[in-house]
């Protein structure tokens, strides 16, 4: 997706950076064994999150090995085994890749040879995954719609990616999904979505992309004039989604412990909404 979604290290147990860092190559194994492996490098913060989320919800016991990589060839690190629930991710991950670099190519023309370059994986994910590829291909479609209207709603706007979010995790949990998680997975579709338009603002006004805090603030030049002008507005909005997202993290039935769950939703999300809010660049590369 878009690499938003991340940990509070400073305030992260021992034991919850290790089992972040396990699952985490744990999906990029599975990304490998699953769609080959260039499609590696669309590996994602916000599907590892993922990941962690859905095992612990559905109950899936998560083993650890040491094991080598590509990267530590040379020396063995714990990464998680994968298992079939990290493949149905790992191919979402594709899924998802390839039609955010297929947007791109949308909004401005531009992202051809990375679209290409995910092609044959994603073939290989669609077909495997048919209901997620249809969940993500229409919801894309709607927030394309969404964005032909030129519409200044945040909350029209985000609306596509929190009922993709909120489908996704729905598919992946089965029976195992209740209200709770619904409208968690919602919240943070929107909160993905919407962090992502405000950080992207100054490139998005250069380029004439549609971005909704553009097209409610059509006088305003660049972010930090946005932030300037705007940061009541934009604290409340942020706010209440954030709120809503602590709120329902509190009473889930997760099936583990909960300490890295919560650190990302509790913490890293408002860490992350936070360092945009000061204007500082958000660094969305997917190295841990």
């Amino acid at each position: 997706m878009f690499g938003y979604v991340k940990t509070d290290r400073p305030n992260m147990f021992v034991k919850d950076t290790v089992l972040y860092r396990s699952m985490y190559c744990g999906l990029c194994k599975g990304i490998g064994c699953t769609c080959g492996q260039r499609a590696r490098f669309a590996l994602s913060y916000d599907l590892a999150f993922l990941s962690v989320f859905t095992h612990n919800l559905a109950d899936v016991d998560v083993k650890i090995e040491k094991q080598h990589c590509v990267i530590s060839w040379f020396r063995k690190k714990p990464i998680a085994v994968v298992d079939n629930l990290t493949k149905r991710i790992a191919y979402l991950n594709v899924i998802l890749a390839y039609h955010k670099c297929n947007d791109d190519v949308i909004d401005n023309g531009k992202g051809r040879v990375k679209r290409s370059f995910f092609k044959k994986a994603y073939k290989k994910a669609k077909r495997a995954e048919p209901k997620l590829e249809e969940i993500v291909a229409k919801r894309y479609a709607d927030l394309l719609n969404v964005e032909k209207s030129k519409t200044d709603s945040i909350d029209i706007t985000s609306d596509p990616f929190g009922v993709m979010m909120q489908e996704v995790v729905k598919e992946l949990l089965g029976e195992k999904c209740d209200e709770n998680v619904l409208t968690l997975a919602y919240n943070l579709g929107k909160w993905i979505y919407l962090i992502d338009a405000l950080d992207d603002f100054d490139k998005d006004k250069k380029k004439n992309n549609f971005n909704v805090f553009v097209n409610s603030n059509p006088e305003i030049a660049t972010k930090a004039e946005l932030i300037e002008k705007k940061e009541s507005e934009l604290k409340f909005t942020f706010g209440s989604v954030l709120n809503t997202i602590s709120e329902c993290a509190s009473t889930l039935n997760y099936k583990f412990n909960h300490d890295l769950t919560d650190n990302v939703l509790m913490l890293g999300l408002r860490n992350q909404t936070k360092q945009i809010l000061e204007n500082k660049q958000c660094k969305k590369t997917t190295k841990f």
